[in-house]
């Protein structure tokens, strides 16, 4: 039941929010069209009403305590609900019109859903789309994502999922080079081949492989590494050396001999293959322009 204390502690929360996702008093205050001063008093007052401190404050940094991190996740819920109901008063409208915020891994969205931008746009000119490369994992609520593509087997069980179509990694490499270098037998033949790997971490040039009988993990190298999809495949044409890649990157220079599959009795391991998965925040009244995408995508991407 709504009680005065609650129904004043409401617009203090949303503020609390604004104020963590910016990161600054000033920054969200800027965002209110308040002074960071009245906005740093509204969150003592906040912390007053709910008996606990949200931030630990210092001449550089804001930085969320423990409790002020679970009134947080409690309070984009509270959020998202109000989102909810505004979506309601738009859901009568038989024609999808509005912002859409999709995110996708880069290579997924570079090769799988650029091609699907222009058309959609064209049936669908009173959407506007908004599409931001993410990899690894992300929260969509937290970062205002209306539809999230992720590459897993373990998707977010808090949201919506269906799954439009699985992947798996492919390791190639040119045909010039393969003639130049040699046809690896072996994941351990690897060590002696140049690999084009992300460069995003220290161990991302360790590379994972399994088939009926072993597994075993190959430390690679190289002389050029991209955390680029499209620009990691085209250093494999070259004959840079030996890439690996999700199936969908490089089907079209598999067919046309661009590339040759090196290794194909081997199951390549990874966080980021499996499922196809398109997720979304879980809702009885889904937005027109929301449903107008899902069904667009499910036409165009998911194996019957």
């Amino acid at each position: 039941m709504l009680n005065n204390q609650l129904i004043a502690l409401l617009p203090d929360l949303a503020s609390f929010i604004l104020v963590v996702n910016e990161g600054s008093f000033t920054a969200a205050a800027k965002q209110l069209g308040v002074t960071p001063s009245a906005l740093s008093k509204l969150i003592t007052r906040l912390e007053g009403a709910l008996s606990v401190k949200l931030f630990e404050r210092t001449t550089r940094k804001l930085i969320i305590t423990q409790a002020g991190q679970k009134i947080y996740e409690q309070s984009l819920v509270m959020v998202n609900a109000a989102n909810q109901a505004i979506e309601i008063a738009a859901s009568d409208h038989t024609e999808a019109s509005g912002d859409l915020t999709i995110a996708a891994p880069e290579a997924f969205l570079n090769s799988v859903l650029q091609p699907l931008v222009v058309p959609f746009i064209q049936q669908h000119p009173n959407i506007s789309l908004k599409l931001r490369a993410l990899d690894g994992n992300f929260d969509l609520i937290k970062e205002g994502i209306d539809i999230g593509f992720k590459l897993t087997d373990t998707p977010d069980e808090h949201l919506v999922l269906k799954e439009i179509a699985r992947t798996n990694l492919v390791l190639c490499a040119s045909p010039g080079y393969l003639n130049e270098r040699g046809l690896p037998e072996h994941p351990s033949d690897l060590t002696h081949h140049d690999c084009l790997y992300l460069g995003e971490t220290q161990t991302d040039n360790r590379w994972s492989f399994i088939n009926s009988e072993e597994s075993l993990t190959v430390t690679v190298s190289g002389k050029y590494a991209v955390n680029h999809s499209q620009m990691r495949l085209s250093g494999v044409k070259s004959g840079l050396g030996i890439g690996i890649f999700h199936d969908f990157v490089v089907k079209d220079a598999l067919s046309s001999g661009d590339v040759i599959q090196v290794l194909p009795e081997w199951v390549i391991e990874s966080n980021y293959h499996g499922a196809i998965a398109m997720q979304y925040a879980q809702t009885r009244y889904l937005p027109a322009r929301l449903r107008t995408f899902i069904d667009f995508v499910s036409e165009h991407l998911t194996e019957n």
